[in-house]
């Protein structure tokens, strides 16, 4: 039997390498490069973090090129260290869009310094964090010096009572937007409406219609009687009940209003009557402003029927087209305008030719004077 010796320099040399290898792996890692590190086709759905030490100095870590595109659904950090120096760890351009939905942080140590580290181009966009528990950020009850939930701060509001927003009030106002003479045709016209409401309900009462100055003094008008709600931001709807005393009947109304491009103020509204007719009554108005006080009106209105009503003067289609021009001048805040204009009216299509079996005019104009108001 042969006994074989080793000498001890060689003994001492293995037992310190033995020794010094745990600790080459917790040595400084402030310059690992995982630039170019491909982990997008490694399975790491299982890959178990809990015991994994990263205590040591790690801020000069570079993740930029890391790719981590693979499954690790089911990694488990529960026990990873991660309380070292992280403060210049680079993610920039680590890709994590693989699915890491059921991956575990629960027990994961991050309370080391992380200030500098950089995640601004860290793809995460496979991360599920549906049932991730933030309650302990925010909740519990308020501190004793919070402020009271209506902002008095216990201060009464004395007097004058608790204020109230202006659009939650109802209010009211009333339009006059013509009230005018027409000296050829010897009448007086107007068209006013008055409205009682909110901003987003209102109840409406509006009026239009002439009245002759001379013989039998015949008032002819359409009055409606209708609620009033915005549809968009420029444009409001209406409907209601309407009494027209020309051919003395009732009717249900429904129209919309509002501004059209350039800055047209634009109307129509449809009426049924109670015995089948239909009348549909279009305008169009714009202000051309000459100045802070100066303002040209032009004004178009035109009129038309579903069916024939000799009685009442009436044929189907389009029967009447009005115009007017008027020239204002406001005052008092702009609530008071006084005018001067020229208006004109035609009869159209059938409608003519039974105003000639009447003996009545076809066309009309007349200057007229009057006044629009507003409070």
């Amino acid at each position: 039997m042969k006994i074989y010796k080793v000498g001890l320099p060689f003994i001492g040399m293995s037992s310190l390498m033995l020794l010094m290898s745990p600790l080459a792996n917790a040595a400084e890692m402030s310059n690992m490069d995982h630039g170019s590190m491909d982990m997008s086709g490694m399975d790491m759905s299982d890959m178990d973090h809990s015991s994994m030490d990263m205590s040591g100095n790690m801020s000069d870590m570079d993740h930029s090129g890391m790719d981590m595109s693979g499954d690790m659904s089911d990694m488990d950090h529960s026990g990873m260290d991660m309380s070292g120096d992280m403060s210049d760890m680079d993610h920039s351009g680590m890709d994590m869009s693989g699915d890491m939905s059921d991956m575990d942080h629960s027990g994961m140590d991050m309370s080391g310094d992380m200030s500098g580290m950089d995640h601004s181009g860290m793809d995460m966009s496979g991360m599920d964090h549906g049932s991730m528990d933030m309650s302990g950020m925010q909740g519990g009850k308020a501190p004793a010096d919070a402020r009271s939930p209506d902002y008095s701060n216990g201060v009464p509001y004395g007097r004058f009572g608790k204020p109230v927003m202006m659009g939650s009030l109802p209010l009211w106002g009333v339009s006059v937007d013509d009230l005018g003479y027409q000296f050829d045709d010897d009448q007086i016209n107007y068209e006013f409406d008055t409205w009682y409401g909110t901003d987003s309900n209102r109840v409406t009462l509006r009026s239009e219609g002439s009245i002759q100055t001379k013989d039998d003094k015949e008032i002819d008008s359409l009055t409606s009687l209708s609620y009033w709600k915005p549809l968009s931001i420029f444009w409001n709807g209406e409907a209601g009940v309407a009494y027209d005393t020309e051919n003395d009947k009732s009717a249900v109304m429904a129209g919309i209003a509002g501004t059209a491009p350039y800055f047209i103020e634009t109307d129509a509204r449809a009426y049924l009557y109670t015995d089948g007719q239909v009348r549909l009554d279009l305008g169009a108005e714009y202000e051309w402003r000459l100045d802070q006080h100066w303002v040209v009106i032009p004004e178009v209105e035109l009129t038309a029927f579903s069916k024939d009503d000799t009685d009442n003067h009436i044929t189907k289609g389009f029967n009447e087209f009005g115009a007017d021009v008027r020239l204002t001048y406001e005052m008092l805040s702009r609530q008071l305008a006084p005018y001067v204009g020229i208006s004109y009216e035609t009869a159209l299509g059938n409608a003519r030719d039974l105003r000639r079996q009447e003996d009545e005019a076809v066309d009309s104009s007349s200057v007229t004077a009057g006044v629009k108001f507003w409070f």
